[in-house]
């Protein structure tokens, strides 16, 4: 039987941000700032302390019995994509909330538990992805970070400010290692595997890492109707050839469950009648198989040089980001499964191939993950839909996992 109070909370938050497509609840923007306050509301509401740290990150904690007991996080994200679903990081902290509010029922917890409500874990505006996380533990490029700007040009920086932040306080976020005895995370899974073998549960195996390129193309812009053929240096042919080599590469690497995808380009100048002489493009590669990425990634280098030469385009990489797969934590997947069972759930294990703030605290402390069903695997999408019974299992599931955990 599905919790009104849990679907009422996932519709709530879904008014902040709301278009004509879909989300729009970027990092740092007022809807994100609306939704946020929501969910604080609601934490003060369950007697939740709360703190904001350095970056962002909210933070309610409900004391244990031992104040000097680490405690049991729990949480995920609530900013979205452009034209987003109202699923993707909302269920996993609606699922908190619902879950803090039933172990308030179950009599004292020897541990606190925590839920976070991560800041900038999409990379839709800044082009970093789990930017709360990777702040909480310890894991920011502050170069790279303070050179970040969204499409309007407002830098990470500036939009910090709006919310009272300071970038040059980052290192604040920080928390050690010991200062959480256990994260646990819930998530929509964002492909389609649960939903093709029927199971109401994912316990997480291992979260495929990004890496993730900036390509720039270098060519000559000329009239594109006097120049003639073989005489052109056109960076978008280059940047065309780039793509398909790094289809043909993905595929090759796909057998270890790697993927690659060239997500963006933009090309200068961008008009009809001029052979373009410069081109932007964006590069996303993953997987669960360290080794696989670092072949595949070699083998993108070594083409693009191949085709650099022969089209007489110069080509500039910029790394952006080389996440490491993450395996999670054995113990906590025991007491997950442990959990489901005790549910009534039927579960299974899988990895994950998307990206998720958890594959950062998992460096900080012993972590696990929760995946429910979400419709056709179809996330990032105003599509996207999770059942509110399947929702329903995974938080009953969640609960359990905190009680084992903090009890």
């Amino acid at each position: 039987m599905t919790n009104t109070w849990l679907q009422k909370c996932i519709e709530d938050i879904a008014k902040f941000g709301a278009g004509e497509r879909g989300m729009d609840r970027l990092a740092f923007t007022e809807s994100d700032r609306q939704a946020r306050q929501y969910v604080i509301d609601l934490m003060l509401e369950m007697g939740m302390t709360i703190r904001e740290d350095a970056f962002g990150n909210v933070i309610g904690r409900l004391e244990g019995t031992d104040p000097h007991a680490a405690p049991v996080v729990t949480g995920s994200h609530i900013d979205t994509v452009p034209d987003g679903g109202k699923y993707d990081g909302v269920v996993g902290v609606a699922g908190a909330l619902y879950a803090v509010k039933n172990l308030q029922t179950r009599g004292p917890l020897t541990h606190p538990v925590e839920i976070v409500v991560f800041m900038a874990e999409e990379s839709s505006r800044f082009g970093f992805a789990t930017m709360g996380s990777k702040a909480m533990v310890g894991q920011v490029n502050q170069t790279l970070w303070s050179k970040a700007k969204d499409k309007d040009g407002v830098t990470l920086a500036e939009a910090m400010r709006t919310f009272g932040l300071d970038f040059a306080n980052i290192k604040k976020a920080v928390r050690k290692p010991g200062d959480i005895k256990a994260f646990v995370e819930m998530h929509i899974e964002q492909g389609p595997v649960l939903e093709a073998t029927g199971k109401k549960i994912g316990v997480v195996t291992a979260i495929a890492a990004p890496t993730r390129l900036k390509i720039t193309v270098k060519g000559f812009a000329a009239h594109s109707g006097t120049t003639p053929m073989e005489d052109r240096q056109d960076a978008l042919v280059s940047a065309a050839m780039i793509v398909l080599a790094i289809q043909e590469i993905a595929l090759e690497q796909s057998r270890h469950g790697t993927v690659g995808t060239v997500g963006n380009l933009k090309v200068h100048p961008g008009v009809m009648n001029v052979v373009p002489g410069l081109v932007e493009m964006w590069v996303d590669i993953r997987g669960v198989n360290h080794e696989s990425i670092i072949e595949c990634l070699q083998d993108v280098k070594d083409a693009i040089s191949t085709i650099a030469e022969g089209q007489e385009t110069p080509v500039a990489i910029d790394i952006l980001t080389s996440d490491k797969p993450v395996q999670l934590h054995e113990e906590v997947r025991t007491v997950i499964t442990e959990a489901a069972k005790s549910c009534g759930a039927s579960y299974q294990d899988i990895h994950s191939g998307a990206g998720h703030d958890a594959m950062n605290i998992a460096l900080l402390a012993p972590t696990g993950m929760i995946f429910i069903p979400c419709r056709q695997g179809i996330s990032h999408n105003p599509e996207e839909y999770a059942d509110p019974e399947d929702i329903q299992i995974g938080a009953d599931v969640l609960v359990e996992t905190l009680y084992q955990l903090a009890k």
